[in-house]
């Protein structure tokens, strides 16, 4: 089986081509990538070499590119991790996310039509769902909660689920989707807010947390997402919306916390900022669809996989210092400095 993934580079991608060569020795996996500030190479490092590996650096808008790809793969799965997935950045920049979140994947779902590839899976966001009242913890999203968009970003994320599923039902498409809530683990860009805190901390940097610290996410280890994502393309309905969720409510403010205490580090490095634009309160998913027809589960509890996030950011320090270098200290000042 050859499996097309494109955003690989980037941290849920590249993590997921990991668990898919080891949980399916044999199959063919193709990465597309256009390597933006977010897509580092040096992440696929340890399959670069591999047979069984292709890396291609193209943009999923190209459609020439996409038309000989598939040309020369003939791919029997498509799993589109590909997006422009900060929200701060959309609030900056709005265009890229529409270009990229929406027109990459119309091009990918026409490409997937035009060359009859027989899966096709969306990767989405729980931010599509907007957000839940603090005083309400009863709440959750289901498959069926409607989407409310808050930022420019998750408005793209919706518009593309969209856009799959009338392609599944104009076409009878074979499309699925998935919607995730935050993932964190290895290889994690440092904008995102635990790589972000372990990288300042272990540098005695602030740790700079929006607002009140108060708002509350549901953390979801990367590789049990991965796993989702494998029972949902052998085994998922067509057409149809599956909820991932780690059951693992924190808030924010809680969270840093834990890992000042993982690493030995004291609070008073925590510095209050300035609230993002439109901050959701709250994000908790009902994974109760994928549980029930598929019969996933997390597997990894919050206490280790922090544990093993941190780790590999303790083993990995030339990674992210080679990052946070670079272009992206400049964007970091340019959110933080002043707020």
């Amino acid at each position: 089986m050859t499996v097309l993934v494109t955003g690989g580079a980037g941290f849920i991608g590249a993590n997921f081509i990991f668990y898919w060569l080891n949980a399916h020795p044999g199959d063919r996996m193709v990465c597309l990538d256009r390597l933006t500030y977010a897509g580092n190479l040096s992440t696929l490092r340890p399959v670069l070499e591999r047979p069984e590996f292709r890396f291609v650096k193209a943009d999923i808008c190209d459609r020439e590119t996409l038309d000989r790809l598939f040309e020369e793969e003939h791919p029997e799965a498509v799993v589109n991790f590909a997006a422009e997935s900060h929200v701060d950045r959309s609030i900056e920049d709005p265009e890229v996310f529409l270009r990229t979140n929406v027109m990459g994947t119309a091009a990918l779902l026409d490409a997937c039509r035009k060359y009859g590839t027989p899966r096709f899976h969306q990767v989405s966001t729980d931010e599509v769902y907007g957000d839940l009242p603090l005083d309400r913890p009863e709440l959750r999203f289901t498959e069926t909660t409607n989407l409310h968009a808050s930022s420019p970003y998750s408005a793209s994320k919706a518009s593309a689920d969209l856009l799959t599923l009338a392609y599944c039902r104009t076409y009878g498409f074979p499309g699925t989707i998935s919607r995730c809530s935050n993932n964190y683990g290895p290889c994690q860009f440092p904008e995102k807010l635990i790589p972000l805190m372990i990288a300042n901390a272990l540098q005695n940097k602030p740790l700079p947390v929006y607002g009140t610290g108060k708002n509350v996410r549901d953390w979801l280890y990367v590789e049990d997402h991965c796993r989702a994502i494998d029972l949902i393309l052998r085994k998922g309905r067509i057409g149809e919306v599956y909820n991932i969720g780690g059951d693992c409510e924190l808030e924010n403010i809680a969270l840093v916390r834990r890992i000042c205490r993982e690493l030995g580090k004291p609070e008073s490095l925590i510095t209050y900022v300035a609230d993002r634009k439109g901050h959701d309160l709250r994000y908790a998913i009902d994974s109760g669809k994928l549980r029930h027809e598929l019969g996933w589960r997390p597997e990894t509890g919050f206490e280790e996989g922090i544990r093993n996030t941190i780790r590999w950011y303790l083993e990995n320090r030339d990674w992210w210092v080679e990052i946070i270098s670079g272009e992206y200290r400049d964007y970091y000042e340019k959110m933080y400095g002043n707020r």
